[in-house]
Order: C-alpha cells, then sequence, then structure tokens
C-alpha cells in the first residue's frame, strides 16, 4: 500500500503525485463509461489499461525518489550524454558535426563501450562504460574544421564549427532535481518504427522553469524509461551548467587550461589542407585526419590526459 498525501506533501514528488491524481479521476470516469454504455466497453477498456499503466509507472517513480539511497560510487560517472550542434557554416557546418559524432561513435566501439544514439540526426548519442567519462571529459568545446566542401566549385576553403557537450550520467546524480521545477510534457514519439509508432505518448519532453534548460528523450520504448532518461540528462545538463558558471567565474585562478571547458571555448581545428588536428589548449597537433575521423582519437585523448594532470599539479 501507499499514501497519496505523502507523495503530495514532498516538494520532491508534488508534481508527480497531482499528475497521480488527475490520472485516477480519468480513470473513473473510463470506467463509469464502460459500466453505463456498453458500445464504448472495448474502447473504454483499452484506456483503463493505458491509465493503469501510467499510474503505476508515476507510482514505481515517486517510490524510487523517496526510496532512501544506498552507498555507491557517487562521483562516477557510469555513462556520458554527447551532444553536438552545429556552428558558424551552414550546411558545411551540420556536415561536419556529423563527422563528429560518427568520429566519437567509432572510437567508443573500439573501445567495446556500448553506444546508442539518442535521435536520428546524431544530435546526441549515450556512451556507456568503464572509463568513458574519465577519456572524454575534456572534449566540451569548439571544433573547428577548414576543409573545401564537396559542393565548392572553386576549390575555396571554408571554415565551419560545431560544438560538443560532454555530460556525465551518474548513479547518484551531483544535482538533486526538484520535481517541482521540472514542467513535463508527453507525446508521441516521431522517426522509422513501424506500425506500433506514434500510438502510445512515449516521448518525453523536460524544461527545468529556473534555467530554461530542455531536454526530449524519444528513444526508449516506453514512456518511463524516457522520462528517466530525460530526468538523467538534465541532472547532467545542470550539472555541467553549474561547472561552467563556476569556471567562468573563478577563470582567472584556474592553474589548468583545459579542465572540462566551456561549449563555447574553441578548442581544436580539424585543417584538411593541412592533414592536420590541433588542439589549441595544449599546442600540440597530430597528423591523418582521415584516420582520426575514422575513430583514431587514442593517442590524441592520452596526450590531453597526461597534460592535464601535469598542469593541475603544476
Amino acid at each position: 500500500m501507499f499514501d497519496i498525501q505523502e507523495f503530495k506533501s514532498n516538494p520532491k514528488t508534488a508534481y508527480l503525485a497531482a499528475e497521480f491524481d488527475r490520472l485516477t479521476h480519468e480513470l473513473s470516469r473510463v470506467l463509469e463509461l464502460k459500466e453505463n454504455d456498453p458500445s464504448l466497453a472495448e474502447l473504454a477498456e483499452e484506456e483503463r489499461v493505458q491509465l493503469e499503466s501510467q499510474r503505476q509507472t508515476l507510482l514505481e517513480q515517486m517510490q524510487e525518489i523517496l526510496a532512501p539511497v544506498t552507498d555507491g560510487p557517487e562521483d562516477e560517472p557510469v555513462a556520458v550524454v554527447m551532444e553536438f550542434r552545429a556552428g558558424a557554416g551552414g550546411n558545411e557546418a551540420n556536415i561536419f558535426a556529423g563527422d563528429l559524432a560518427r568520429m566519437y561513435m567509432r572510437y567508443a566501439e573500439a573501445k567495446g563501450w556500448e553506444v546508442k544514439a539518442l535521435d536520428p540526426n546524431l544530435e546526441s548519442i549515450e556512451v556507456t562504460g568503464r572509463g568513458v567519462y574519465s577519456a572524454l571529459q575534456y572534449e566540451t568545446g569548439v571544433h573547428r574544421v577548414q576543409r573545401i566542401p564537396v559542393t565548392e566549385k572553386s576549390g575555396r576553403i571554408h571554415t565551419s564549427t560545431a560544438s560538443v557537450a560532454i555530460l556525465p550520467i551518474r548513479k547518484f546524480p551531483k544535482f538533486e532535481l526538484n520535481p517541482a521545477d521540472v514542467q513535463m510534457e508527453f507525446s508521441r514519439s516521431g522517426g522509422a518504427g513501424g506500425q506500433n509508432v506514434n500510438k502510445v505518448e512515449t516521448a518525453v519532453r523536460l524544461v527545468h522553469i529556473p534555467t530554461g534548460l530542455e531536454v526530449r528523450a524519444q528513444s526508449e520504448r516506453s514512456q518511463k524509461a524516457n522520462r528517466d532518461k530525460a530526468m538523467q540528462i538534465l541532472a547532467a545538463k545542470l550539472e555541467s551548467y553549474e561547472e561552467e558558471k563556476a569556471a567562468a567565474e573563478h577563470a582567472a585562478h584556474r592553474k589548468s587550461q583545459i579542465g572540462t571547458g566551456s561549449r563555447s571555448e574553441k578548442i581544436r581545428t580539424y585543417n584538411f589542407t593541412q592533414d592536420r588536428v590541433s588542439d589549441h589548449r595544449i599546442k600540440e597537433s597530430w597528423h591523418n585526419i582521415e584516420s582520426i575521423l575514422e575513430g583514431n582519437i587514442d593517442a590524441m585523448l592520452e596526450t590531453l590526459k597526461v597534460k592535464a594532470s601535469e598542469s593541475e599539479t603544476a
């Protein structure tokens, strides 16, 4: 048994409890309709099953939120979400953002990590595996490419940019979300998927009201799984948001010039005409761009880790 009043009185579950109440009233209406109008009994039964499932999902989430936290490796991210956004450069910037996404996916697959695209356009991917955050934490920032686009007939070199953000997903997030601060919307998932796509509202959109940060999740099969995924990503976004604010405030006192950085900081240039990738933070360069974009970035990432360690202990 459960006490709905306990969930209503706790600010962490008040919003979900209100939604649970709404679904309960809707369920009563459907049951009454089923009993009084036999011609609608079949439709009412389908709706009843869906409402019961949604109520159960909300109940499980409220119980999970208020459950005591057990001991665990709180500081070690279990996964990362990587976000890729086209910057300056029009369509070439969109192409480059996709190139970066595929580069990191190939690297992660070669490491034996699990990789999942969170949207059809590869604007965000999730990478799960031991040591994933340690390896990728310094990739946040603006990546610049200088090359001749395939559509360029005069042979002119174009400069385009794309930003990368690394969001650590932790078993026990550092940033505790107050559900009362989160606006939640459900919709039908988009994209290919067969006959069952778009029949059930499984896609979830969250907006953190105090900051305006927004997250959408639709890669999972159930509404609950997408809601849990969206909450994880939102907590990671808020952690990143707070760290970027703190880094900006203390920029003059930072020993390390690498850090996890800001997504607006230019960190690397991929120059195709010179077959060179340059990291501006550590003044290091690597050659063979084609191999690098195939995911062979171990040497680059290891050098960054060493330099970051040296600058922090200097």
